[in-house]
């Protein structure tokens, strides 16, 4: 028998009308609101999950943060060894040696010590051409799934082109490596909601169709636990709510006087040495980190008059949040529940690094939902560079897949900050009713998850 963790990320209360099969899974079971860790964003609330631990003791303080022993704000980093505590499956094997995990596609994948690993990890040519592939442990995983189904859709993964064919993926995957290797807890990440709820809002007609996609798309796995007489355990990290006004927090510190660029071939580049105090912003919260304690009020007061922003948190704050911890900013900004903050630190377009035209997660110092559109003022014309981009990467040459808009107001969903609704936030669907509870904290998953795999 094996527990089956599926993270689907995005669902809630609102949109469980149009997921019959994820919503079966608590027929015999049960539902319950999941409280998400602080920030409410994929890195945080998935460590801690697995960890049991808030972001103060685990060290995820968002997707990305300012890492100051390199000087470098840097999103998206996998290895393992970034998360503090002890992971579900340490804790799994003292309890029951032997004990074996899976782990499809949940981030901090590499370096972790599951007995399988699949995440996306792309072919970085030393050309500078990025082609799709994914990592695997062991080695031989790669192969395995690659052979029964083609390679692994990364442009489907992310950016203008993202869509179910992940998902697909990823759970078919998930599904070879339940029935070839039964593992005693195989965790598996569904990403798909997250794109047309950020491109549109959870209210709009295609979350409707995404959450039914979703559910779609899971129904063949769920299926073969039933069959097998799996448990299941469905989570989601956090929900998304409708937004219509983009923060642009660096623009303002530049403003202040606290923000420095440099410049090269004419773009211009966030100089995090140099600076005063700069924000690295993660959807609806952003981290400002502030060089000297003597600016801090300066920041402070900047952040905390522009249109959008709830809180500004400080030392107290962090504490009370339990996002105390090293690398999160000095100060902690929270937008209101219809804004979120953007990286943009140019104060002309035509400034821009190149860059911020292209889906660049790594190069980026923040997150960049406007990676989710074809450049939505002329779609077209972006969609037909697209192509000239692909015929030359095609023939071999280096290309440049310059689609990405800079108008941030065409983003209509977004996370971060707690949610204020239950059927607004995340939820928890369990197949096992003895563990019912009407609300469970993302710290508690790791207890829930030893529970249900004892054997």
């Amino acid at each position: 028998m094996t527990l089956v963790v599926l993270d689907i990320v995005g669902l809630t209360p609102r949109l469980l009308q149009h997921t019959p099969t994820l919503r079966s899974v608590a027929d015999t079971g049960f539902q319950a609101s999941l409280t998400p860790a602080f920030p409410a964003v994929t890195c945080t609330v998935q460590a801690s999950m697995l960890t049991g631990a808030p972001p103060s003791e685990h060290g995820i303080v968002g997707n990305g943060w300012y890492f100051r022993e390199l000087g470098e704000p840097l999103f998206w980093r996998q290895h393992n060894r970034l998360v503090g505590g002890e992971p579900m499956w340490d804790a799994l094997r003292r309890a029951q040696p032997g004990a074996t995990v899976a782990n499809v596609c949940w981030w901090y994948a590499m370096g972790a010590a599951t007995d399988w690993t699949v995440t996306p990890r792309p072919v970085y040519r030393a050309d500078g051409r990025k082609d799709p592939d994914f990592y695997a442990r062991p080695p031989e995983l790669h192969d395995e799934l690659t052979a029964r189904l083609g390679d692994f859709p990364l442009f489907h993964y992310w950016g203008p082109t993202a869509s179910i064919k992940s998902t697909r993926w990823i759970v078919a995957a998930a599904g070879r490596i339940l029935t070839a290797h039964r593992p005693d807890v195989l965790l598996v990440y569904v990403p798909h909601l997250d794109y047309d709820l950020q491109r549109f809002g959870p209210g709009a007609r295609p979350a409707a169709v995404a959450a039914a996609d979703v559910d779609a798309a899971v129904r063949p796995l769920i299926e073969a636990c039933r069959a097998r007489g799996d448990d299941l355990l469905c989570v989601s990290e956090y929900g998304i709510t409708d937004v219509s006004r983009p923060i642009h927090v660096n623009r303002a510190l530049r403003a202040a006087g606290l923000l420095e660029v440099h410049t090269q071939d004419g773009m211009e580049y966030l100089d995090p040495w140099a600076s005063r105090a700069f924000a690295v912003a993660d959807h609806q919260i952003a981290h400002i980190y502030v060089a000297d304690p003597a600016d801090l009020s300066r920041a402070r007061e900047v952040v905390a008059e522009l249109d959008g922003v709830d809180e500004v948190h400080g030392l107290e704050g962090k504490a009370r949040l339990g996002l105390d911890h090293a690398r999160a900013g000095d100060l902690v900004a929270v937008a209101d529940p219809d804004a979120w903050f953007t990286y943009y630190y140019w104060e002309q377009d035509d400034r821009a690094p190149d860059f911020a035209r292209t889906v660049e997660i790594h190069r980026k110092p923040g997150y960049d939902p406007m990676e989710l559109f074809f450049d939505p003022a002329n779609p077209g014309a972006a969609r037909a560079r697209a192509m000239k981009a692909l015929a030359r990467k095609a023939a071999g040459f280096r290309y440049r897949m310059d689609v990405v808009g800079l108008d941030a107001s065409a983003v209509r969903g977004s996370h971060g900050r707690l949610p204020d609704a239950v059927d607004d936030g995340p939820l928890l669907l369990c197949s096992r009713p003895e563990f019912a509870r009407g609300a469970v904290a993302a710290t508690d998953v790791k207890e829930l998850m030893l529970r249900m795999a004892k054997r």
